[in-house]
């Protein structure tokens, strides 16, 4: 059976018999504390700090302060700030639910009816890595594992052949790279895996996924041979964590290899989905976000691109612009297209960036050179959520006349992962690992779950 086929009549044999690769080290992985409405997540994380007061949050007093100091001290941010900045882009109210959304997001706001906006998000500090570090990991400062690599710990995954967490990305890393989906102390087979979805090629998106110099009869007798080497090697290391998540990794690639091609290849999807999410990165790697879940991956995370694509300092009109336009129709075919499926009420999409903007414009350091861009903000932004028990429709806190500050059922970070472990069926202070005598937890000693978005 090991021998036969590539060894892949042996893992049948394996899953057959029990095989739990995927939480083994998680003393009965795969269990949930309770029942949770979602299954799988998709986070797209529009990377740089997306705009509030020019996307989900209107403030009509901008406009009316065009040009004026706001009435109160601004506060501080990463960059000094000046008068108030008016959006240049035209709020609609949309749906039944009558949510605003600018015309950035054309396509994207016909669907609001689906989503819970939150306009109360705040975080810690308005830095890109430190931010970053808070929304995937829960810590801004500290090495600690990120949200995926959590859940697919206490989950697993109900693919063996693909990996239960993966990160696309089309071109370069985001802002502190491999850190945002990091295992940290969690078992080195629950790290994200990265994907570079710039390339349309499905077999060029993974480097070396298969061997075309080696027969696979001769790989099979390669990888048995790999796989005993390397078993004597933990056998006199016993407990050895790293060899152990090595020896995984060599597992996951090679069963990898029949499967995901074929589940990052979207010209097999019917000509009508592929219209319907578009042209460009960003829409692809949205539609192999669905065909990954749709194959059991647990959590998939889209990253809008290099660095930070929406981190608007100088121009927000054209900058916004540019970049929303390459998301909007994947973004609205996604929310169409799970629940077409059937697959929206178990699969919790979260669209956020890291913080939000200034409602005032962005100066020099030395207080001159006003630009007609906004400074990065921690103290108040936005985000959606859709599907997974998220209740349909709803606005959810404020904040302040100008966009500002959160003033309103202000929603910290780890209140967010606490609702999102919730969704999937945790008690965020139940999911806890020991490490170097603490049990450490995803949302350290904070975080409440916010039931007033979750459907009833």
């Amino acid at each position: 059976m090991q021998r036969c086929g590539m060894g892949f009549g042996g893992l049948a044999l394996a899953n057959l018999i029990g095989n739990t690769a995927s939480g083994e080290e998680n003393d009965g992985g795969k269990r949930t504390h309770f029942p949770g409405r979602a299954k799988h997540i998709i986070h797209v994380f529009l990377n740089g700090g997306v705009s509030q007061v020019d996307t989900f949050d209107p403030k009509p007093e901008l406009t009316r302060r065009a040009g004026q100091m706001l009435p109160f001290e601004n506060l501080q941010t990463e960059r000094k700030t000046g008068v108030a900045l008016p959006s240049p882009f035209k709020f609609e109210n949309h749906g039944e639910s009558g949510i605003p959304v600018s015309d950035l997001f054309p396509k994207l706001a016909k669907c609001v009816d689906e989503m819970t906006v939150i306009r109360s998000m705040h975080a810690e500090l308005p830095s890109h890595e430190m931010s970053l570090m808070l929304m995937n990991t829960g810590d801004q400062r500290l090495v600690r594992p990120s949200l995926g690599s959590w859940l697919t710990w206490g989950m697993g995954s109900s693919n063996e052949n693909l990996p239960a967490f993966i990160a696309l990305c089309p071109g370069g890393m985001p802002v502190a790279g491999a850190g945002n989906w990091r295992s940290a102390f969690l078992p080195g087979s629950y790290q994200g895996t990265r994907v570079d979805t710039s390339n349309p090629d499905p077999t060029r998106l993974i480097d070396f996924l298969q061997n075309k110099r080696v027969s696979s009869a001769e790989q099979s007798r390669q990888f048995e041979l790999l796989q005993q080497l390397n078993a004597q090697h933990l056998e006199s290391r016993p407990g050895e964590a790293a060899i152990e998540s090595r020896i995984k990794s060599f597992e996951l690639a090679f069963r990898m290899q029949t499967e995901a091609s074929d589940a990052f290849d979207i010209s097999q999807e019917p000509e009508h989905i592929q219209k319907l999410y578009g042209e460009g990165p960003q829409n692809r790697q949205l539609l192999m976000a669905r065909r990954l879940i749709e194959r059991g991956v647990r959590f998939v995370q889209t990253w809008h691109g290099d660095m930070q694509p929406w981190d608007s300092h100088s121009n927000i009109k054209d900058e916004h612009r540019k970049v929303a336009n390459q998301c909007d129709s994947g973004l609205a075919a996604l929310i169409i297209d799970l629940k077409q499926r059937g697959l929206l009420d178990e699969t919790l999409i979260l669209c956020t960036g890291e913080f939000g903007r200034t409602p005032s414009v962005e100066m020099g350091q030395d207080g001159s050179g006003a630009s007609q861009g906004r400074d990065h903000n921690h103290w108040g932004f936005s985000l959606w959520m859709a599907g997974g028990g998220i209740k349909k429709g709803t606005i959810y806190g404020a904040t302040d006349d100008f966009g500002f500050k959160a003033v309103e059922n202000p929603v910290s970070v780890h209140d967010l992962h606490a609702t999102i472990l919730h969704l999937m069926g945790y008690d965020h202070q139940r999911l806890t690992y020991r490490y170097a005598g603490r049990d450490f937890r995803l949302t350290d000693v904070h975080g409440e779950v916010i039931r007033p978005i979750i459907e009833s």
